[in-house]
């Protein structure tokens, strides 16, 4: 399977990029762990109202949808993760894995948004709108975890001791 991490906002803390690093070479073994950083609006600071978050939100809906257009990305399963999705185990995740594969498809894309999240036209292209949490974590963070989830599943899938 072939895995797209495409996420608005880029990172620069190193330990970060080496965890992700890892998980990337993990899966490997699987398929292919893409990274694709869009820029971020360019906004005033973070205290915005909401007539300039709508606006940030608007810009990177559009770099999305451009990234979106790819002929591999436009063909993908596509995941957003947002706060008001569904939550699932790692087994159900590697199950739901499993049935895209099955179902023909090879590819799934991540969406990852900015702190103000993901425009709700975007959500509605997405396949599947999931949450790790109610909590909220550095996105830094969130990628890495993703990664690593990503690898949990087809570890499952494939039978291998990682996951126990």
């Amino acid at each position: 399977m072939n895995y797209t991490i495409l996420h608005i906002g880029t990172f620069k803390e190193p330990y970060f990029e080496e965890a992700f690093a890892e998980y990337q070479k993990r899966i490997s073994a699987f398929g292919t762990l893409r990274d694709i950083p869009l820029k971020s609006a360019k906004t005033a600071g973070r205290d915005l109202n909401p007539s300039e978050i709508a606006a940030a939100l608007e810009w990177e809906a559009r770099a999305f949808e451009n990234a979106l257009q790819t002929p591999a990305l436009a063909r993908a399963y596509k995941i957003a993760l947002c706060i008001e999705g569904k939550t699932m185990s790692s087994e159900s995740l590697s199950a739901l894995m499993e049935k895209v594969a099955v179902g023909g498809q090879n590819s799934v894309v991540f969406l990852i948004g900015s702190s103000w999240g993901i425009a709700d036209r975007i959500k509605q292209r997405c396949d599947l709108r999931l949450s790790f949490s109610p909590m909220t974590f550095p996105h830094a963070l969130f990628r890495v975890m993703l990664a690593e989830q990503i690898y949990r599943a087809e570890s499952i899938l494939h039978q291998s001791a990682y996951h126990k």
